[in-house]
């Protein structure tokens, strides 16, 4: 029996039934026939646009563009003017003068100062030479004037005297070297060194000269002895030994001079910048610290004392109070202190409205930014001042639709591209609840940026658009997606709202028909119908959403709008509020004045202001130093808020979005190497993947599956399975490339190759 079986075959009970992957068997290139009836009104309505410019492009063109743009005729009919029709014109290239060049001369063949006779035409004359030569340097040296030949002087004086004053020192220091010229050790002299000795002029005996130990007067004496008769009674001149002979040939120093700190038995001190005693007073950073430390401020490097000033104890009583004032440590501002509340009674006995967020999820372009900005307007959260100047500022750029999407998307890229990238965030009330809408993006490309806010939600809408073929691609792409992922992520509680139903007339049966397929897929998923509501709209006009619809067309709807199914909504899972705190972060900012806030949604747990909290994974430790509710601020927050908290006494080099706040009392590990039991959405075997939770993202491998389990029950089926089918549940374990903090109990996400592959939850 072959291996290879067929993926599609699922039983019942399967999780995905019939609508598992029967969307995807369809070749790219070829179009459905709901496409093919979609590109052939977008074509007819084009060319109707374009009238008599329609003859300009051809129909490949046409369908390229509303293919391009999901049929939009709109954006289809600008792209093909611009393109095609009317494009910009371009800067034409300067071209070089062609051909040579053409000399005028010869019209001025005639004229009078040419033809200027030989004696009446100028002869220059070469200009005399400057005294002295020219200034940049000449052919001699120039001649000295009186007062340079004196300052010339003058300078060749002051250097000889240097020389002969360098000269004295030098033989002053070596004859220090010489333990010869004491009385003690000197011995008698005899024959020539004797007469020399008696003959020395004194001149000779003023000036400075090395006396001659014994050994070097017997050899005088031998070398004197050769000398014939005539010559020995005139004196020899004889050089001194030098300093480096000295020190090989002469006798050890005395024991009472070996210890003086101003006599060296070495050559160096014949220089005339040597100085015994020069490290003997406070250096000049010693003595800008002691100034420093009188004048009341912290000394930035503390002096650390030398060798000979601890033996000496030469240390001035400056250098003293310098040491100690560099060894204080002055602390930063105090920590903000705790009022040790009890948040768990406070929040009982508060009075404050019961906190829900909700994410915002569906296919690209299916209108869910436009549908939230309209649902701020209409509860006067937004002034209709400012949709009025996002409305001009979008017709400049050509996309009057998006001025209510703009109230949303506020990043210039956004609103460049038209489409939603980064989770957007805004709060409102109602009479009884505190709002927090996550506004995800709907392209597939920042499907991690859905996860983030899907995580953080308790409520799901999920927007459809009904327009004709929108709805079915809508389906086969990202809605389907987002749908396994808030199932994946723990929500429970879905609003469909069903949106552009005013392009089509308020078909009641085009919406009879997205509820029973909708419903039958959310069904094989899990979801309980009591949980889930349909509500048709038109976020563009703003029918169902605060108020009814006054569209006689649709009057055959009575039930809810959508602001009231939020407000029937409950969150899905009961508030952690007894379990150690744990706040994921998801949003960064760094003010001005060195105070480092986060926002994100506190999922378990309690904290209040002066609370010492770590930050997981770098381990580093921060006080909170305030703490703001959607807008309010307040000493504390519980599980399931939405805050902003104000940290202080941490660097924020060490703060990233995705991190883990956690009590330094009962922290959260970190660790690279988990264990999961996932639902598998593709075909799971050892692979590359990226491990998602919240705005926590991390590369890793899937190291080893060790079994595959039984859906129901979870008792196990096969042990170390090579490949886990889509739609099996298997326990997995994954390797990330760096440790993060995660724990038991938490959910995941899987990817790879920007699809999703598995979701699970951490064992």
């Amino acid at each position: 029996m072959s291996r290879h079986r067929d993926v599609r075959a699922f039983d019942a009970d399967e999780m995905v039934d019939e609508f598992e992957g029967d969307y995807y068997e369809e070749e790219e290139d070829e179009m459905s026939p709901e496409d093919k009836v979609a590109m052939a009104n977008g074509t007819a309505a084009v060319r109707s646009a374009l009238g008599t410019e329609a003859n300009k492009v051809t129909t490949d063109q046409i369908q390229e563009a509303l293919w391009h743009y999901y049929y939009d005729v709109d954006k289809a009919v600008t792209y093909l003017m611009k393109t095609f029709i009317a494009p910009p014109p371009k800067p034409a290239p300067k071209k070089a003068p062609e051909g040579p060049r053409v000399s005028h001369s010869w019209l001025f063949h005639d004229m009078p100062w040419l033809n200027v006779p030989k004696d009446r035409q100028t002869v220059f004359i070469e200009p005399p030479r400057p005294r002295g030569g020219l200034l940049g340097g000449g052919e001699g040296a120039p001649k000295m004037s009186k007062l340079q030949a004196l300052a010339a002087a003058r300078k060749r004086k002051n250097e000889e005297k240097k020389e002969q004053d360098k000269a004295l020192q030098a033989e002053t220091g070596i004859s220090k070297l010489s333990i010869g010229d004491s009385k003690e050790n000197q011995k008698p002299t005899f024959g020539l060194a004797k007469r020399q000795k008696a003959n020395e002029t004194p001149t000779q005996e003023s000036s400075p000269q090395l006396s001659m130990s014994a050994s070097q007067a017997a050899q005088q004496q031998t070398v004197q002895s050769d000398i014939p008769d005539g010559r020995a009674g005139s004196p020899t001149q004889t050089a001194a030994p030098s300093a480096f002979a000295q020190t090989l040939f002469g006798s050890a120093p005395k024991t009472s001079m070996a210890h003086r700190p101003n006599v060296y038995a070495m050559p160096y001190t014949s220089s005339s910048s040597f100085f015994a005693q020069a490290f003997a007073e406070p250096s000049p950073d010693d003595v800008v610290l002691a100034a420093q430390a009188k004048a009341g401020k912290k000394a930035t490097v503390a002096p650390k004392p030398s060798k000979k000033q601890q033996k000496e104890k030469t240390t001035t009583k400056e250098q003293e109070v310098t040491n100690d004032m560099s060894t204080l440590q002055v602390s930063d501002a105090p920590p903000p202190k705790s009022k040790g509340l009890d948040v768990l009674k406070e929040f009982e006995k508060s009075s404050n409205k019961r906190s829900i967020s909700f994410v915002v999820v569906g296919h690209v372009d299916a209108g869910k930014s436009t549908l939230m900005g309209r649902l701020l307007l209409e509860l006067k959260y937004v002034e209709k001042h400012t949709i009025d100047r996002y409305r001009k500022q979008a017709e400049k750029s050509g996309k009057q639709s998006f001025a209510l999407a703009w109230v949303m998307d506020q990043r210039s890229e956004e609103r460049e591209r038209g489409v939603t990238i980064d989770i957007a965030t805004n709060h409102f009330e109602t009479e009884r609840t505190s709002f927090t809408i996550l506004d995800a993006p709907g392209h597939r490309d920042f499907v991690p940026n859905m996860i983030a806010g899907a995580s953080q939600a308790d409520v799901a809408i999920v927007v459809i658009d009904a327009d004709t073929g929108a709805y079915e691609k809508g389906l086969k792409g990202q809605t389907r997606e987002h749908i396994l992922l808030l199932r994946s992520l723990g929500v429970q509680r879905l609003i469909i709202g069903v949106n552009k139903l005013d392009t089509i007339g308020w078909k009641e049966a085009r919406f009879i028909e997205i509820v029973e397929y909708i419903g039958g897929f959310l069904s094989g998923l899990g979801f309980q119908s009591k949980n889930v509501a349909f509500v048709p709209i038109s976020g563009l006009n703003g029918d169902n959403l605060v108020k009814r619809t006054e569209n006689e067309a649709a009057s055959w709807y009575t039930g809810p709008t959508l602001i009231e199914a939020l407000e029937d909504s409950e969150p899905s899972s009961a508030r952690a509020l007894k379990k150690p705190f744990r706040m994921a972060i998801s949003e960064v900012f760094r003010s001005q004045l060195g105070t480092t806030t986060i926002a994100g949604r506190i999922d378990s747990g309690s904290v209040q202001v002066g609370d010492l909290v770590l930050v997981q994974p770098s381990g580093e430790e921060a006080y909170i130093k305030s703490i703001m509710v959607d807008s309010d601020v307040q000493d504390w927050a519980v599980a399931g808020q939405s805050v902003s908290i104000a940290l202080t006494d941490i660097d924020p080099i060490h703060i990233r979005v995705g991190d883990i706040i956690c009590p330094k009392s009962n922290p959260i590990n970190c660790s690279d190497t988990f264990t999961l039991k996932a639902m598998a959405f593709a075909h799971l075997m050892p692979m590359p993947v990226d491990l998602h939770r919240g705005r926590l993202h991390s590369a890793g491998q899937i190291q080893s599956i060790t079994a595959t389990l039984d859906k129901a029950s979870g008792t196990i089926i096969k042990k170390k399975p090579r490949v886990v089918q889509p739609g099996g549940v298997a326990r997995v374990v994954v390797r990330l490339a760096n440790k993060v903090p995660l724990e038991q109990g938490q959910r995941v996400v899987i990817r790879s190759g920007g699809e999703t592959i598995a979701a699970g939850l951490l064992e």
